[in-house]
């Protein structure tokens, strides 16, 4: 049933699934290939050694990979990287709850606030600790830029008055000025409480890495980072019942990457919009995850939505996301998809949509 280039076959949950060519396409002479096998599991690697070092396959998707990894495979001469930018974002969102605090049952609940990011004198001491250039350079190379918008495309869409440093002397000192001192032992504390806070992100290679720069420099400030990696499976499982999921948020801070999938930011943009908080009473299901909330956002996002000038839409579309980046959310890497491609296969790609959105269309040079 559908429309599609290919119709089912085969599937192995976990495994493989298997289609082949739907004779009924609307399109005439595609698609190219007769069958289509698409294989699940494993790590990001382990699919890039598959087509650029094997061949044994001709494509692998979402290649989260260090560069110099993807240039050293590359070498096999079997496939080559492919790069394309839409707006995929790699950010830290810092909890506006309180997650160590349990409510009717619920951590990280709207009716707290967190200690420390209540402060947004300390929100931006850790936007100052954070050396995206570093981030960029070391670890995701051409396949990542260092960003300090959470809209990062399309141009029209993006804020000009934004930026980052990473600068630790002016982090230290609005630590200071935030009344978190620093003890014998080197780590802040205020009101009997130290500043020692959780950071979760998947397990992959690269944010491993990103965490232990972004804890490097935090400890220099007097900041003591716990850092907590979560299997991929479970970090982004939908299941209410999992604690560990990116959605019910129960540490201070948190990494992952969300895909803008439309050339325009209204829906993104709703990850910020206070109804849209993840919260028990909607099973975690909301958009916006930091549960962070703020009226002026509210205000400027809802106001876009029935501005039809488009030059005035965009201007408050920009306004929610200097607002959003102000206080709470720190942008790391603006993010390309970047896919392993066989040497022989020509594959369209676009950076807004699916991987596969031109399938019809892929074909092998004889």
């Amino acid at each position: 049933m559908g429309t599609g280039p290919y119709r089912f076959v085969e599937f192995r949950p976990g495994d493989i699934v298997r289609g082949e060519r739907n004779p009924d396409y609307h399109l005439p002479n595609r698609p190219y290939f007769d069958t289509i096998e698409m294989k699940g599991g494993g790590d990001a690697v382990s699919a890039a050694r598959a087509v650029l070092q094997t061949g044994e396959y001709d494509y692998a998707w979402n290649m989260l990979i260090e560069d110099e990894v993807l240039k050293r495979l590359e070498t096999g001469g079997k496939g080559r990287v492919d790069v394309v930018y839409g707006g995929k974002l790699e950010f830290l969102l810092l909890n506006a709850t309180d997650p160590n605090v349990e409510v009717d049952g619920e951590r990280s609940s709207i009716t707290t606030r967190h200690p420390a990011f209540s402060d947004p004198k300390v929100c931006r001491a850790l936007n100052l600790l954070v050396d995206r250039k570093s981030i960029q350079t070391y670890i995701y190379g051409r396949t990542g830029k260092a960003t300090a918008n959470t809209v990062n495309g399309p141009e029209r869409f993006v804020s000009k008055d934004t930026s980052f440093a990473f600068d630790p002397a002016r982090a230290n000192a609005l630590l200071d000025e935030a009344g978190w001192t620093k003890g014998s032992d080197g780590i802040r504390a205020k009101d009997g409480k130290k500043l020692k806070l959780v950071f979760q992100t998947s397990i992959n290679a690269p944010r491993q890495k990103t965490q232990a720069i972004i804890k490097q420099a935090a400890a220099k400030a007097g900041i003591e980072i716990e850092l907590k990696s979560v299997t991929g499976s479970v970090f982004f499982s939908s299941d209410p019942a999992n604690p560990d999921t990116c959605t019910h948020f129960y540490a201070d801070m948190e990494m992952y990457a969300y895909s803008m999938t439309q050339a325009d930011p209204a829906i993104w943009l709703l990850m910020y919009a206070s109804w849209e908080v993840a919260q028990k009473a909607n099973k975690w299901q909301g958009r916006n995850v930091v549960r962070w909330r703020n009226d002026a956002y509210d205000k400027a996002y809802n106001a876009a939505q029935s501005e039809l000038d488009p030059v005035k839409r965009a201007a408050l579309l920009i306004t929610c996301n200097d607002l959003a980046v102000s206080e709470n959310v720190l942008p790391l890497i603006h993010r390309a998809e970047v896919s392993a491609v066989g040497a022989t296969l020509t594959a369209p790609r676009s950076g807004w949509d699916n991987d596969l959105s031109f399938l019809p269309d892929w074909y092998r040079e004889a």
